[in-house]
C-alpha cells in the first residue's frame, strides 16, 4: 500500500511517499504544467491512498485522482494546522506531517461531494450570478426613471412603465445605456428561465428532491439547493448540526458591555449577566465618570446606531432547515414536525 501527503498549490505541488511494504519516503515537487503529475501518479504501486488539505481550485486533481482509481481524502486544514507541533511552516514540512497523518490513521477527513453533486452546484451558482447580474440591470433602470421624475416602482418593468421608459427624452450616452440595459434584461430573463427549467428538470429526477418539494413552501429551487449543499443528512448529528452548517444560526457571542455609566450597569452588561449566570462588571476604578467611552451615536453627531440583526429571518430560515431535515430523514413523504406525544394520564 502506498501513502501520499501532498501540498497541493496553484501552479506546484509537494509530495510525500510511503511505500509501506519497504518502509521508504520519497519526496518530490512536482510542477503543474505538462504531464509529470499524471505519469508521477499512474506509475504508484497500488492501493495507493492522497491526502491533501481541502483548499480550492483542485477539481482538476480530484478528477485526475478518481480516472486513476486512487482514494483521495481531503481533510480539515485548520485540524491538520493545529496538529503541527513545530511552528515553521514549508511545503516539504506540510507534506511530510500530511503523509504522517496518514500512515497513523489520524487525518481529520472532511466530506467531499461527487462529481455529480459538484455539477449541480455549478448550475445553482451560475443561476444565482445571473440574477445578481439582472438585479443590477434593473437598479440601473429605476435610477435612469427616477432621474427623469418617472417613479413607477415596481410597474416600470411592466408593459406601461416600458412603454414610459421608451418615451423618455434622454441624452445620448443615457439612452443608449437604457437600450442596451433593456436588451440585456430580456437576455438574462430568457437565460434565467432556461435554467429554471433545467433545475426542475433535475430536481424532480433526484431521488430526495420530490419528498422536498412536498414540504409547503420549498420549491424544485430550494430542494435541489439543500440537497447539494447539505450532502447525506446522515452527517450531521441533529437538526441543530445542519442548520449551524449552513450558517443560519446566530452568533452565542455576549454583546460588548457599554461602561458609559458607573452608576448602573448598562442593558449590554445586564443581559451579559442573565446569559452567562456572572454579575455585570461594572467600569474600573481608574476609568473617570466623564471620561468613559461614549457610542458614536449617543453624541450627536452623524454615526448612526448599528442596527442588530433581526432574529425573524434566521428563525425562518432555521425552522425552514430543521423541517426540511425531517422530511429528508423520514419514512413517509412529507412530514413535517413530529408531533409531540400526549402525557399518560391527561384527559
Amino acid at each position: 500500500m502506498t501513502f501520499v501527503g501532498c501540498d497541493l498549490h496553484t501552479r506546484m505541488q509537494q509530495v510525500a511517499v510511503l511505500d509501506t511494504g519497504t518502509g521508504e519516503v520519497s519526496e518530490r515537487q512536482l510542477p503543474h504544467d505538462g504531464m509529470a503529475v499524471e505519469e508521477f501518479y499512474a506509475a504508484l504501486p497500488r492501493p495507493v491512498t492522497v491526502g491533501i488539505e481541502s483548499t480550492g481550485y483542485a477539481v482538476w486533481f480530484h478528477a485526475l485522482m478518481q480516472r486513476l482509481g486512487h482514494t483521495l481524502l481531503v481533510g480539515d486544514a485548520a485540524k491538520i494546522r493545529a496538529m503541527v507541533v513545530r511552528k515553521t511552516k514549508t511545503d516539504r514540512r506540510d507534506a511530510l506531517h500530511v503523509l504522517d497523518l496518514l500512515r497513523h490513521d489520524r487525518f481529520p477527513t472532511i466530506w467531499v461531494p461527487d462529481p455529480a453533486t459538484r455539477d449541480l452546484r455549478a448550475l445553482l451558482t451560475h443561476r444565482m450570478r445571473l440574477v445578481r447580474i439582472r438585479t443590477m440591470v434593473k437598479n440601473g433602470l429605476h435610477a435612469i426613471a427616477l432621474n427623469s421624475r418617472l417613479a413607477c416602482g415596481s410597474k416600470l418593468l411592466r408593459q406601461a412603465g416600458l412603454a414610459q421608459l421608451h418615451a423618455l427624452a434622454l441624452p445620448p450616452h443615457t439612452a443608449r445605456r437604457r437600450d442596451q440595459s433593456l436588451e440585456l434584461l430580456a437576455g438574462l430573463t430568457t437565460q434565467i428561465r432556461e435554467l429554471d427549467d433545467a433545475i426542475t428538470t433535475a430536481a424532480l429526477g433526484h431521488p430526495d428532491a420530490p419528498r422536498l418539494i412536498t414540504h409547503p413552501g420549498v420549491g424544485a429551487l430550494t430542494a435541489l439547493t439543500t440537497i447539494v449543499v447539505l450532502g447525506p443528512v446522515s452527517r450531521f448529528h441533529d437538526s441543530k448540526h445542519g442548520v449551524s452548517y449552513v450558517g443560519l444560526a446566530r452568533a452565542c457571542t455576549p454583546p460588548p458591555i457599554n461602561i458609559t455609566s458607573a452608576a448602573s450597569p448598562s442593558r449590554a452588561a445586564r443581559s451579559c449577566a442573565s446569559s452567562s449566570g456572572r454579575p455585570p462588571r461594572t467600569p474600573p476604578a481608574w476609568i473617570p465618570t466623564s471620561s468613559a467611552p461614549t457610542a458614536p451615536w449617543s453624541i450627536g453627531g452623524g454615526a448612526r446606531k448599528p442596527k442588530s440583526p433581526s432574529p425573524a429571518s434566521s428563525s425562518c430560515g432555521c425552522s425552514l432547515c430543521c423541517a426540511i431535515r425531517l422530511t429528508m430523514t423520514s419514512s413517509v413523504g412529507g412530514a413535517g414536525r413530529p408531533r409531540p406525544r400526549r402525557k399518560e394520564g391527561a384527559d
